[in-house]
């Protein structure tokens, strides 16, 4: 028999996954991710390097989103006492990381069929070269 509480589950790891990818991999957070970057990879502290990661790496990043949201939702799984947070917890970021990875592979099989897309067009200009000329009046 499953728990009733599986629903929340995947329902909790959609903004987890939302957050982690787009703080770890969009445009909008392109500089903050370039200078913690470079923080990480210059700073000699281990505890510096480590904390500065956490805002390049979607996987370690949902550790703390889900912490979040374990404290919002005080969301738990199987117990109702601290262990029920440990399941929850790993749960939630184990759902939020398979959505994440679930995103980036229909976001590279897209990508992939752009440039398909492209470069059968750039083959079809190059055989029929007529169809790049324009029709200049006299």
């Amino acid at each position: 028999m499953i728990p009733i509480e599986i629903g929340p589950l995947f329902i909790i790891a959609i903004p987890i996954a939302c957050i982690a990818w787009t703080v770890t991999h969009e445009e909008i957070f392109s500089e903050f991710r370039k200078y913690c970057q470079n923080k990480f990879e210059s700073n000699g502290k281990l505890l510096k390097r480590k904390f500065f990661y956490i805002f390049t790496c979607e996987y370690c990043f949902s550790f703390y989103v889900t912490a979040l949201f374990l404290i919002i939702t005080k969301y738990k799984l199987l117990f109702a006492d601290w262990r029920g947070y440990l399941i929850s917890g790993l749960a939630l970021i184990w759902v939020a990381n398979l959505y994440m990875n679930l995103f980036f592979f229909i976001r590279i099989d897209i990508k992939k069929k752009g440039t398909d897309v492209k470069i059968e067009e750039k083959d079809l200009n190059i055989e029929n070269p007529t169809s790049l000329k324009k029709i200049k009046p006299d």
